[in-house]
């Protein structure tokens, strides 16, 4: 059974998960071992129990306990369920909880990428994307539409960042993802991999999204660049196509988030 804490000191070492720490000291890289995250909102949450995260402590408000939160504790056994009224909460994160609730968890060890493109037919590559909302967005998308992986530059947003998961609704625990080489070969290494590469820029001699081309090959690695500067010219200049999305009334081009949704759907067809 969970142990039941209700919150009567904020100064509660317990409680700097929640309250102090930046989601880069969670992150610990000095200590992956003992790295953390945070989830938030009883979907989010019931997803990463469902990907196998082992949850470390619960912050929520003191009604879910008994209500709905009661399935999500019965998983997870005897841990620190800090609770309190959602006054008191707010006051002590600096923010209102989605659903009332947060999960702090232990970060799960990550695959490497081809451990989990061996069976990938499409995956997306994601350079250097640093907006935690776009990042959860385009798992989202990417789960609904048969992404089969999504590979990241280190230098992106974490998935796992609040957010990042709570955007995603949880899909970022149902698509397998992991980080690139740092060292920029992996290029030669999805080629290895048997993958061809299309990056998503606007260049003059790009293919339209909807060539045959695309759509013919066996195994495509959809590669998706930073807000704003969007790839770069040496990442473009590796792939095998440059493929745009056909706009229209003088837009040149789409957020990140929404042009992989298009491009997710058009290229898994």
């Amino acid at each position: 059974m969970a142990r039941i804490v209700e919150i009567t000191d904020f100064g509660a070492p317990e409680l700097d998960i929640y309250a102090r720490l930046t989601e880069n000291q969670l992150l610990n890289r000095a200590d992956p071992e003992n790295a953390l995250f945070v989830a938030e909102s009883p979907l989010v949450i019931g997803r990463a129990l469902d990907g196998g995260c082992v949850p470390v402590s619960f912050l929520m408000e003191k009604k879910h306990a008994e209500g709905k939160g009661k399935e999500l504790l019965l998983r997870c056994g005897e841990i620190p369920v800090f609770v309190a009224e959602r006054d008191v909460i707010s006051q002590l994160t600096g923010f209102h909880l989605t659903r009332g609730m947060l999960c702090a968890m232990r970060r799960p060890k990550l695959p490497s990428a081809a451990a989990i493109c061996e069976k990938a037919r499409r995956i997306a590559v994601l350079e250097n994307v640093m907006n935690p909302t776009n990042i959860g967005a385009i798992f989202r998308s990417a789960a609904a539409l048969n992404i089969d992986a999504v590979l990241l530059t280190a230098a992106g947003s974490d998935p796992l960042y609040r957010r990042a998961a709570r955007v995603s609704m949880g899909t970022v625990f149902q698509v397998p993802w992991t980080y690139l080489p740092e060292d920029g070969s992996w290029q030669e290494l999805l080629k290895e991999l048997g993958f061809k590469t299309a990056a998503m820029a606007l260049k003059e001699d790009s293919l339209s999204i909807e060539d045959p081309r695309l759509a013919a090959e066996k195994k495509l690695a959809i590669v998706l660049g930073t807000e704003g500067d969007g790839l770069a010219p040496s990442t473009i200049s590796h792939c095998d196509y440059t493929v745009r999305i056909p706009m229209s009334h003088g837009v040149d081009s789409l957020n990140v988030a929404a042009a992989s949704a298009v491009a997710f759907y058009e290229l898994t067809k």
